[in-house]
């Protein structure tokens, strides 16, 4: 081997594969290495000389390449165990040795690899370059080859990070999201609290809420260690300005100099939202790359308070940072409404007053599902705000021009604008007979309301008179979730005799259904078998269980995955939410200046008895529970 072959400009030799008889394989990106500055010296032309004899060249590089993968298998953190230089010789499915190398590795010792004898100075107890005074070549290896330590590309922190919500649901999908390889690998998740914790207490916290998907459980074990290993914890005290100011040193130290984007994940009380928001505005905005904010609802108490909420949010982030979840917003059947009215011929064409007669949402949770509602909030400012008023904007818009995320918000708040001032007659409230605390151990608040009905109108062009009716209530007989499109008489229908004296059995019907299968159902009417002529009334049944065998992800993993893409369709805009209080702000008044009092019905029952007459009032048939 000749001298010569060793002399090259070093932004190559870095990175080119020796042919030499040496066969060191130096693809490997490294930052420094262990070759004492007596055996190097630097041309005029920026190139690196090696000194010494062609065997002690060879054998010096051959140490080169140990070294690198010693150093690497030092930095990849809690997934694996340290090897010595003897067993990556015969672990490492790169390497092949030759007498001379295996003759080098056995005399290679520590002070071979002492810190002081290596050209960038690096400290390798801890990994970190301390890059000084460098020759000029020195330097331009140091920028050029890529570091070993992984920088995180995405930050994600949790903003009360062991309420129940964050240790329920937030970690989960994240964790749902990291093992399906939805999450870069460098990503970095924080957990921020008032408690004094370590990183070791919310790993151990999170620990028994992470769970594997069932439809593939490759690596479970490995995947949740590396999760967790990228998990970490800050203190937030209670000044916020402080704890943000932690947050956000602690963010760039592992961030580091790369560019990296943010997302903070606001699961604190709606009295602390607005200080929260406005310190991480402040004090931790991506100083490189894109920042996010996750407001939980609901968004406000009424219509003024909500707006001072908005105005808040507005001063310190762009609109198109603000992400207001609904988590009842991630389900299949919300994502699939669109699909199905803009990617079939057979429905947009009857999506309109001319064949629709009524469109009814339910929302019911049975006694089994009974939760509690935000602390004075109640049923209406809770579900009926976001999640009803949102999904009747989805069926009924226009079609937008685009799928942007903008595009789909700019029909929707259309809809919303457009839909008639409530008659307080026509909104319905119950609350569920109980002791102060029922079984579910679900505590009742003064009058808030457990069940609301109410019709609405969209006053346009194509559902003018058409009845929206909602009905959502918890304490039930039976948990559903819902969407029922019923359609129209046949004009002059020839079996009029055939289908019986209810007519109404014989009307064509599509339903949506999230809960408690999902599903895709269509009433028809069809000819019983046999001589007589007899019609009844059948499914056309799409159960996703049976045609889907993936497992379905949960609605939070489904909305965070959306914030991380930038696809914010799912999400109220700013004026979204003050078009959805205009509707309901009205009727909260009278009931707050009346003092309404909720209909009382039997927890486990089918909810007050009025909310019948008004289904009955606009003509519409009752959905059987």
């Amino acid at each position: 081997m000749s001298l010569s072959s060793c002399l090259l400009p070093f932004s190559q030799s870095a990175t080119a594969p020796s042919s030499s008889v040496c066969s060191c394989h130096l693809a490997a990106s490294f930052s420094n290495f262990p070759v004492s500055s007596r055996h190097y010296s630097f041309s005029r032309s920026g190139s690196l000389v090696l000194n010494g004899g062609g065997s002690n060249l060879c054998r010096r590089f051959c140490g080169l390449k140990l070294w690198i993968l010693k150093s690497l298998n030092r930095r990849q953190g809690n997934n694996r165990k340290h090897q010595p230089v003897n067993e990556l010789t015969t672990h490492s499915k790169h390497t092949f040795l030759s007498d001379d190398e295996r003759g080098f590795a056995e005399e290679t010792r520590a002070e071979d690899l002492r810190p002081e004898e290596n050209i960038l100075g690096t400290d390798l107890n801890d990994g970190f370059h301390k890059v000084g005074d460098l020759p000029p070549v020195s330097k331009q290896l140091s920028d050029d080859l890529s570091d070993v330590r992984r920088r995180a590309s995405l930050c994600i922190a949790v903003v009360g990070a062991t309420g129940e919500l964050a240790r329920g649901k937030i970690f989960p999908a994240l964790f749902a999201l990291y093992y399906s390889g939805y999450l870069p690998e460098d990503v970095a998740i924080f957990g921020v609290s008032r408690k004094n914790l370590t990183d070791e207490d919310l790993r151990s916290i999170i620990a028994s809420t992470l769970t594997c998907r069932v439809d593939h459980q490759e690596n479970c074990g490995g995947k949740m260690d590396a999760f967790q290993s990228r998990t970490y914890y800050i203190n937030g005290g209670y000044n916020n300005r402080d704890g943000m100011s932690r947050l956000a040193e602690r963010m760039k130290q592992i961030e580091g100099e790369s560019e990296a984007n943010r997302i903070f994940y606001l699961s604190v009380p709606q009295e602390a939202l607005v200080d929260v928001a406005c310190t991480i505005g402040d004090n931790a905005q991506a100083p490189r790359g894109w920042t996010r904010i996750i407001v939980e609802k609901p968004f406000g108490f009424n219509s003024h308070s909500s707006h001072q909420l908005t105005k808040s949010l507005l001063s310190k982030f762009e609109e198109k940072q603000i992400y207001r979840i609904d988590h009842m917003l991630g389900r299949n059947l919300i994502e699939n409404l669109t699909v199905l009215r803009f990617s079939n011929l057979v429905f947009e064409p009857l999506w309109n007053r001319t064949y629709i007669r009524n469109i009814q949402v339910i929302v019911s949770e049975s006694i089994a599902q009974t939760e509690k509602f935000s602390d004075g909030y109640g049923i209406i400012r809770d579900i009926v705000h976001s999640h009803i008023l949102q999904t009747i904007a989805l069926l009924a818009m226009e079609p937008p021009i685009s799928l942007d995320g903008e595009d789909i918000r700019n029909e929707k708040v259309k809809v919303l604008r457009s839909i008639r001032k409530i008659d307080p007659r026509d909104v319905i409230l119950g609350q569920y007979k109980s002791s102060s605390r029922d079984k579910n151990g679900v505590i009742l608040n003064g009058v808030d309301p457990t069940y609301c009905a109410a019709a609405l109108y969209i006053d346009n062009a194509r559902w003018d008179g058409v009845p929206f009716l909602v009905r959502v209530g918890t304490g039930l007989i039976k948990h559903r979730v819902e969407i029922h499109v019923q359609f129209r008489h046949v004009p002059g229908n020839l079996y009029r005799e055939n289908i019986g004296i209810n007519i109404d059995l014989g009307t064509n019907e599509l339903i949506l259904r999230d809960e408690p299968d999902e599903a895709i159902l269509v009433k028809i009417n069809n000819k019983v078998p046999g001589l007589g002529l007899q019609l009844d009334a059948s499914e056309l049944n799409l159960l996703y269980k049976d045609r889907y065998k993936t497992e379905v992800p949960d609605s939070y993993e489904h909305l965070i995955h959306d914030v991380i893409d930038g696809d914010n369709h799912l999400f109220m805009r700013s004026d979204e939410v003050a078009a959805a209080w205009n509707i309901l702000s009205p009727v909260l008044e009278e009931i707050d200046k009346h003092h309404t009092a909720p209909e009382l019905y039997e927890f486990g029952g089918r909810g007050p008895v009025a909310a019948y007459y008004l289904w009955a009032k606009h003509g519409a048939p009752w959905a059987d529970d």
